[in-house]
């Protein structure tokens, strides 16, 4: 019996496609993987391979003819030991005068044939989440570090709900190791202001017991290096006794401090804990650039009732930006935001990563290439919809990070990219992280070890094939 072979489709949303050139002709001997013809798209150029063996009895589409409906057959191989004069005429018969889209009764009763894996379905157009609401209308705009606005942000909440408090080393008589928590102990004293001993296990434990029984803890760790010694207590305490108590026991608790890389302090105090606390489920992870983020995002992190990891970065916390006046200005957790729109390629980021992004941007402009950053803000639950409707906008996305490649957030995020936005990519998913290796003390080789804005500037191009 002879066998159709029908149009392919290069992607899960094709409907037709140009029948490029035929690389067999009528009467040659057909065996299986023989490439027989190109199709071609808007997109890509595919090879179409035999997938039966026998001789190219008729060709019913010729070579060059656009606008080829999928599955529409465009040959017929006639089987060994089968007439192929006979299979010829039959498929002579059965043409249509021209190709044209099949309607979806007609396409059902096609002959069979092999039929490709299905692909994983591709979702409609993604939505952004729109983040300019996020300033109260009329507000009065004011300029502050991220160290000022994460102190107001923890004052105005204990103000605001006498259970919440702050504990940890130095942020009580000295103020804070980074001066984070300067004036609370003056405002608020010290049963909720409480300077601890060098424990980390042990304080990150009572923070723990004190968030299950009703309080709202804010737990100052020196740098996120040092929560190693908690970490029973944030995973296996904080973390999963929600789950494990069938929803009777909450810990609403905030660990928060500086995060990642800082300068000149060696391998043991410069770790990105990103990646680390994300792969946690119990968890939300937090990890601001902006001042107004940090801000509106700890407040929302101390109401919330479920255990939040809050990654600062010290470098940071001396930068300014414009953030709104108010005591209740809170931004949700979950929610990303586009920084810069921009057309021609989507650059993601989070935290001190973000002055990567942004510097970028800025470069790839003057040589024409617009890009859209968008600061992810939260890294869980992660708001991959808004880079997903970037994505599917650009075609293109490069993901920066500080933290190291293997099992990385960029790694997440390309890897949720292919999943739900493969067929809008013009290019793979390129990615900038800190280099592979223990963070080096000498100042030259530290540089060496973080991404840069080259780095970023880079990749992008790469993508964009400039």
């Amino acid at each position: 019996m002879p066998i159709d072979i029908l149009m392919p489709a290069l992607s899960p949303t094709m409907e037709q496609g140009k029948l490029a050139k035929w690389l067999k002709a009528e009467g040659d001997k057909i065996k299986a993987g023989d490439i027989i013809a190109e199709i071609e798209t808007d997109k890509a150029t595919m090879e179409v391979e035999a997938v039966d063996e026998g001789v190219l009895a008729k060709i019913l589409i010729a070579d060059g003819t656009e606008n080829v409906a999928v599955n529409t057959p465009i040959a017929v191989i006639a089987a060994d030991g089968e007439d192929v004069s006979a299979a010829a005429s039959g498929a002579a018969k059965a043409e249509a005068p021209a190709p044209k889209a099949a309607e979806p009764e007609k396409a059902a009763e096609a002959p069979a044939s092999p039929a490709p894996a299905a692909a994983p379905s591709v979702p409609a157009q993604a939505k952004t989440y729109d983040a300019s609401s996020e300033f109260p209308a009329g507000a009065e705009v004011v300029s502050m570090t991220v160290r000022e606005a994460l102190r107001d942000a923890m004052a105005e909440e204990m103000r605001r709900d006498a259970d919440v408090f702050v504990m940890g080393e130095e942020v009580a008589e000295y103020q804070g190791a980074y001066k984070v928590t300067q004036g609370l102990l003056q405002e608020f004293g010290a049963r909720r202001v409480i300077d601890t001993p060098i424990t980390e296990h042990g304080f990150a434990g009572i923070g723990v017991g004190a968030a299950l029984t009703g309080l709202r803890p804010i737990v100052e760790f020196m740098t996120f290096n040092f929560a190693m010694q908690a970490i029973d207590q944030i995973i296996n305490s904080a973390a999963k006794t929600l789950y494990m108590s069938g929803g009777q026991m909450g810990c609403p608790i905030v660990f928060r401090g500086p995060n990642g890389a800082a300068a000149r302090v060696g391998a043991q105090h410069s770790h990105d804990y990103a990646a680390w606390y994300s792969n946690v489920p119990g968890l939300k992870v937090v990890m601001p650039y902006s001042a107004s983020d940090a801000k509106g995002l700890l407040k929302s992190a101390i109401r919330d009732p479920n255990p939040i990891i809050f990654l600062e970065n010290e470098i940071l916390y001396g930068r300014s930006f414009d953030v709104p006046k108010g005591d209740d200005f809170t931004i949700p957790i979950g929610k990303a935001k586009v920084v810069r729109p921009g057309s021609d390629v989507t650059i993601v980021s989070f935290g001190i990563g973000m002055t990567y992004a942004l510097g970028a941007a800025e470069v790839l402009a003057k040589e024409g290439i617009e890009a859209e950053v968008i600061d992810l803000r939260t890294i869980r639950p992660m708001d991959i919809e808004t880079v997903i409707a970037s994505v599917q906008k650009t075609n293109r996305c490069v993901a920066v990070e500080e933290g190291f490649p293997q099992s990385g957030i960029t790694a997440e995020i390309g890897m949720k990219i292919m999943e739900a936005a493969f067929d809008y990519l013009d290019a793979p998913v390129a990615r900038v992280t800190g280099k592979d290796v223990p963070m080096p003390y000498a100042a030259n080789l530290e540089k060496l070890a973080l991404p840069n804005i080259g780095e970023v500037v880079a990749a992008a191009k790469s993508v964009c094939y400039r």
